[in-house]
């Protein structure tokens, strides 16, 4: 079974499927810009990895930093103000405790190089994890950091958002009105980027990768791509499409997707 959605399938985050949609997409663009990319070039994926400390439930994060020290000291005085002391107790008796779970994040990206006469960075290509847009995370900060440096002409940047939830970074002028966005920065003009719209009711623009003149732009068609790998990966066995989304639909939305459904012969209640 295809996803219903032309577009991006937005189930595809709300299961809890991204972050294996996220890798096979990073390989299909590898894959597709390799079969196309001028002799001179080489493309190869990275990763960005980064540890987070959670709490078992899950609902609070803290970020592992190498060169923080943990102290423990059983003077309430001189204790560290973050340490939590835990109360008396006798020799024998239980106490509750919380356990904290480091869990390491690899993000991996694109990297498109100019092989000779010497190696250069030409153009990023990023697909935004959830991680990246949730404010004041490691994951924001990393990645905006280094946003931050492509911007300022260390190369093109090509930067895929398809997630509906987190938050965006901010621009100077407004970003589309619409559930993802696809941007392009230049490394000649990178201060005015190119953004797209792209929906989950509409198949995703094709948008330039560029590379250095007097090499023309390559097209990247995501569509396919994404298509592809919901296919092969059977996504359509994880996902409840009569459960709500959130944020939710709109009601206009709601009734085009039960539409989609029932000439899919899939249930629509």
């Amino acid at each position: 079974m295809k996803s219903p959605f032309p577009g991006m399938d937005p189930y595809i985050e709300e299961r809890g499927l991204f972050e294996d949609f996220h890798d096979d997409l990073i390989s299909e663009i590898k894959h597709a810009l390799a079969d196309v990319l001028p002799a001179r070039y080489v493309v190869r994926t990275a990763e960005r990895p980064y540890v987070v400390i959670a709490e078992t439930e899950g609902k609070d994060e803290h970020v592992f930093k190498p060169d923080v020290g943990v102290v423990s000291s059983s003077n309430p005085e001189t204790a560290n103000v973050g340490v939590a002391l835990a109360e008396p107790a006798s020799e024998t008796e239980s106490v509750s405790m919380r356990a904290f779970i480091a869990t390491e994040f690899r993000e991996t990206f694109i990297e498109i190089y100019l092989n000779e006469p010497e190696r250069i960075l030409v153009t990023c290509i990023e697909v935004l994890s959830p991680s990246n847009k949730r404010r004041d995370t490691e994951g924001w900060e990393v990645y905006l950091r280094k946003r931050q440096g492509l911007l300022l002409g260390a190369a093109n940047l090509v930067e895929i958002d398809l997630l509906r939830g987190g938050e965006r970074f901010p621009m100077l002028d407004p970003w589309p009105n619409s559930p993802y966005t696809l941007l392009v920065s230049r490394r000649a003009r990178s201060a005015y980027c190119r953004a797209w719209p792209a929906h989950f009711r509409l198949p995703l623009p094709t948008i330039p990768v560029p590379l250095l003149s007097p090499d023309a732009d390559l097209p990247l068609t995501l569509q396919p791509m994404i298509d592809a790998v919901y296919c092969r990966s059977r996504y359509h066995r994880d996902i409840d499409y009569t459960r709500p989304l959130t944020p939710p639909l709109t009601a206009e939305d709601s009734a085009w997707l039960a539409e989609q459904l029932r000439q899919q012969g899939a249930p629509t209640t």
